[in-house]
């Protein structure tokens, strides 16, 4: 990677492994947007004691020509915990986890990073309209205080999403039954969304309007 990058660590002790994880990452961006200006990663822990179940917060801020691309993600939301949470973990994984969760999130980050890359790389080149149009649904779900919920598609698939999917941070506005758009992408556990938007009023009255006809 071309530009800057600089890595923060908040209670989590640095290490060789963590940071050579983090600029292999980075380095990755590249194949998405050559002109990223500087990268700025912090990893931080919630809790200040070391735990057998720590876990850790991502932050990646992505500074573009004209804007920047701020990824936040919570590795005890994503895919690989909510799985370890509805299992009886085994003593013997317990002390293995600790370094495999802290790569796990920070590849989580950076591929969330890397889709919102393309995205703007797209919107410079101005081919933004020649894509095919994402699929339709409406908020079906929503579990606020868990971080996450589940919208259902126009062909009637219930389909997962997590709170930092929702873009401009837009979770909290949500409402069943509240039209959005979104990118699908295979999860551990199913199909899930990698991103979702949500659909302006104006385009909420038009589909209304379609489907009165």
């Amino acid at each position: 990677m071309n530009a800057q990058l600089q890595i923060t660590f908040r209670n989590v002790n640095p290490s060789k492994e963590v940071e050579e994880c983090i600029h292999a990452a980075a380095a990755k961006l590249d194949t998405f947007y050559n002109q990223v200006m500087g990268c700025r990663v912090a990893v931080e822990s919630p809790h200040h004691h070391r735990t057998r179940n720590q876990q850790y917060n991502v932050r990646i801020r992505l500074a573009l020509p004209g804007g920047e691309i701020v990824v936040k993600r919570e590795p005890s939301l994503n895919a690989r915990s909510r799985q370890l949470h509805e299992q009886k973990i085994r003593k013997s994984s317990e002390l293995k986890t600790t370094h495999k969760d802290l790569r796990l999130a920070i590849n989580d980050a950076f591929r969330v990073a890397g889709r919102r890359l393309q995205d703007y790389a797209r919107r410079q080149r101005g081919d933004t309209k020649s894509r095919t149009p994402l699929p339709e649904g409406r908020i079906s779900r929503l579990l606020r205080e868990k971080g996450y919920g589940y919208l259902t598609s126009n062909d009637g698939r219930e389909i997962y999403f997590h709170k930092n999917s929702v873009l401009n941070g837009d979770f909290s506005a949500l409402k069943v039954g509240r039209a959005v758009r979104f990118a699908e992408e295979a999860g551990e556990k199913g199909p899930q969304a990698s991103s979702v938007h949500l659909v302006s009023g104006r385009r909420i009255r038009q589909m209304a309007k379609g489907a009165a006809v």
